[in-house]
């Protein structure tokens, strides 16, 4: 109970620590009501085209949704745990986790989560992984520029941070993605010779996102720059995946599943820096099913693209062009559907057609067809400035467009001012 306060200076205190559930904003809706961008919408949400759902109705929300249900900036798991007048009181004496040293330590629990976003989200305007595909690509370290290799260094870095984040907020979501992104971007600078600890983080990211318990000292270890894992260390997994049943009380299994899709993904191209064509293709096959259900989009439709590509190229690699073939076939199709179905996405359906192109290319290089694998990638060169010059001049036409609308808006107000001062 504690001592009540006396003095007037106490009680003062006392008050103001008190929560007015009057004040308070409205609880966060069940779990099982947050269906995340897996539900189109009835109007566009953002400016621009290619968000129309292909084959239905409805728009898609550029996966702003799922963004929300990872990042949580409303604090909806925390406020389900413990209650609202628990959360807000934790909330008001700052007591809730967050980061209260270094840089940082400013900045509200709400703030550090959108840094945290940032790490995990953003893209450089020069880095080499912007844009939607998650296709896995041979690195050779010793053949790249020092301004890439130390771009690759501080992605990496910036995931490594992005994980000891994660695990300070509590943020089970993020600390899966974050070990995906370690995957990833460690892929992306050491190549093969790195793979083996890539794909120990891209299954530590499968453990968090599953229904079993993971142990929190074990996952921090990838946080560290030069991370060396003990072969005797005992584990001590007493922390809930986020499909486990005591988990979904708190949040939707879409949670789970949109971090199993990327750790998958990420597993599958971790095992073909190893050699695994074949592991890595059932890898990549495991991600289907949690995409059935999803909308005919862009957004989701260069997953799949990335999958059916990265299965052709474990064809390709094993020596079987005529089974990698038919991979590009559909990932082709995707994009077709997309220059053909009503409301698809124009400027993404021609990237997928080319990327599928490519990717035959050097499927046909490694098959020994030679002459067709360079008129072929010939025509996706061609293809490529030639799109670039069409959304260049796309670009310029809509600043016109606007410039002119502005101009003609302030002609018409500066004729209105004299009729005004009338």
């Amino acid at each position: 109970m504690g001592k009540k306060p006396k003095s007037s200076k106490g009680i003062a205190k006392a008050e103001s620590r008190k929560i007015q559930k009057a004040d308070l904003p409205e609880p966060p809706p069940p779990p099982e009501a947050e269906h995340g961008s897996s539900k189109p919408l009835d109007n566009p949400a953002l400016p621009g085209k290619g968000f129309k759902v292909i084959g239905g109705d409805g728009y898609d929300d550029g996966g702003v949704a799922d963004l929300s249900l990872l990042i949580d900036l409303e604090d909806s798991v925390q406020r389900r745990r413990r209650g609202e007048n628990e959360y807000f009181t934790a909330l008001k004496a700052d007591l809730l986790p967050r980061a209260t040293r270094g840089p940082m330590a400013s900045m509200t629990r709400r703030e550090q989560k959108v840094s945290l976003a940032q790490l995990l989200f953003s893209e450089d305007d020069d880095g080499e992984d912007k844009g939607p595909s998650e296709v896995y690509i041979d690195q050779v370290a010793e053949e790249d520029d020092e301004k890439t290799v130390k771009l690759r260094a501080a992605r990496l870095s910036q995931a490594r941070a992005a994980l000891r984040m994660s695990l300070l907020l509590r943020e089970t979501a993020c600390a899966s993605l974050s070990l995906a992104e370690i995957c990833k971007r460690k892929l992306a600078l050491s190549g093969k010779a790195g793979a083996e600890e890539a794909l120990r983080c891209a299954e530590k990211s499968m453990e968090v996102a599953g229904d079993g318990f993971w142990d929190n000292d074990e996952i921090a270890i990838e946080a560290e720059d030069t991370p060396v894992v003990d072969p005797k260390y005992e584990k001590n997994a007493t922390t809930p995946g986020l499909a486990h049943a005591s988990t979904l009380k708190l949040l939707p299994i879409r949670v789970s599943h949109l971090c199993l899709r990327s750790s998958l993904l990420q597993r599958g191209n971790a095992l073909c820096g190893m050699g695994k064509e074949d592991e890595a293709r059932e890898s990549y096959k495991t991600v289907f099913p949690l995409l059935e259900n999803e909308p005919r989009c862009a957004r989701v439709d260069w997953e799949r693209h990335s999958l059916y590509v990265n299965i052709g190229n474990t064809h390709s690699r094993q020596g079987d062009y005529a089974l990698a073939d038919e991979q590009y076939k559909l990932s082709e199709e995707l994009g077709n559907d997309h220059l053909k179905g009503e409301g698809g996405s124009l400027k993404d359906g021609k990237a997928m057609v080319n990327a599928s192109k490519r990717a035959r290319a050097f499927a046909m290089k490694r098959a020994g067809k030679t002459d067709d694998a360079k008129a072929l990638l010939k025509e996706v060169v061609t293809n490529e400035i030639k799109y670039k010059a069409e959304e260049e001049a796309e670009k310029k036409a809509e600043a016109e467009k606007k410039a002119a609308e502005e101009a003609a808006a302030l002609e018409a107000a500066t004729k209105a001012a004299p009729e005004d001062a009338n």
